[in-house]
């Protein structure tokens, strides 16, 4: 199994790391003092699951690896166009490339560029991040992966990816017959706890401990939900009060990768996130107050840490 991690961050690392521990054939793609450190000492993850180190190959250019059966596409939602343009020496005729980033319309994004037969959507919930050139830290919380073609067919693919997967130590795997539901489930989720972290800049314990603070956390995942529907998404209609008991067990010190580069300097993914909802809510006419209000509120930070970047 040859597999291509585009994007060799927190999500990509560690689960292109435990891939390569399983035996598959991984090629990670980096940039910068991260690359060199990858190429220099190998890829190393410190985890709750015990720490461990491998040695695979590590380049920035994709012409260097060639055509996989799998690409997981874990850059950040920002990049996703550019990223896309470069996928093209990673294809074969039946190569699946995976998005699995925050945000709704990164699938639709992929296919433009390299059409849709070649994409996959994916979930996964991890909290890890780089903790330094060449060094992946996973904190805690679930590691689970779930994939599925987009019409909701059970493939051949799909079930090779799996298998290989479920050989791994340190994540749970599963199929789906309804990705895109999974994809707005997840980024209800993300925009409340993200959003709250980052515009509060406090972590969700001190959210929690406020009531107008927790009930505006209630209020982004149910908005996202009705936007979700409004587009067509079957959402359960208990993906409110599951979410809100998920954030409820949740370690009182998280925050979220959108709070980290909020307080980093780094690009943001505001756009992907709440920026996609606010402007598909004006679309279909669903209201999203705190949506629009947690947008207005870090677009000025995003706006700066994008001119940094440059």
């Amino acid at each position: 199994m040859k597999i291509a991690i585009y994007g060799t961050g927190g999500v990509g690392g560690y689960f292109g790391g435990r891939l390569a521990q399983a035996g598959a054939d991984v090629h990670l793609i980096a940039r910068g003092d991260h690359l060199e450190a990858l190429q220099r000492d190998g890829l190393r993850v410190n985890s709750v699951f015990g720490d461990f180190t491998v040695d695979v190959p590590a380049t920035d250019d994709p012409a260097d690896i060639g055509p996989c059966e799998f690409v997981l596409f874990t850059v950040k939602s920002f990049d996703t166009e550019a990223a896309a343009r470069n996928l093209h020496p990673l294809l074969d005729d039946d190569t699946a490339v995976i998005s699995l980033q925050n945000g709704v319309d990164n699938e639709e994004k992929i296919a433009a560029e390299i059409g849709r037969e070649h994409v996959m959507g994916g979930v996964a919930y991890i909290f890890s991040t780089i903790a330094e050139p060449g060094v992946i830290d996973h904190t805690g919380g679930p590691t689970s992966f779930t994939i599925g073609e987009l019409d909701g067919v059970r493939s051949d693919r799909t079930e090779r990816l799996l298998e290989w997967c479920d050989r791994a130590d340190g994540m749970d795997a599963e199929l789906s017959e309804a990705i895109r539901t999974d994809l707005w489930k997840k980024a209800a989720f993300i925009c409340a706890h993200a959003g709250m972290t980052a515009a509060v800049r406090l972590p969700v314990g001190e959210i929690r401990n406020q009531q107008a603070s927790w009930e505006m956390y209630r209020r982004i995942i149910d908005e996202v939900c009705s936007v979700g529907r409004a587009s067509g998404i079957e959402l359960p209609d208990g993906t409110v009060n599951e979410w809100m008991e998920f954030a409820a067990d949740l370690d009182a010190e998280s925050y979220s990768s959108l709070h980290y580069d909020l307080t980093h300097g780094k690009p943001m993914e505001l756009e992907a996130l709440h920026g996609a909802i606010v402007r598909r809510g004006r679309k279909a006419e669903v209201a999203v107050p705190m949506n629009e209000a947690v947008y207005a509120v870090l677009r000025p930070w995003a706006q700066r840490n994008e001119v940094n970047r440059e």
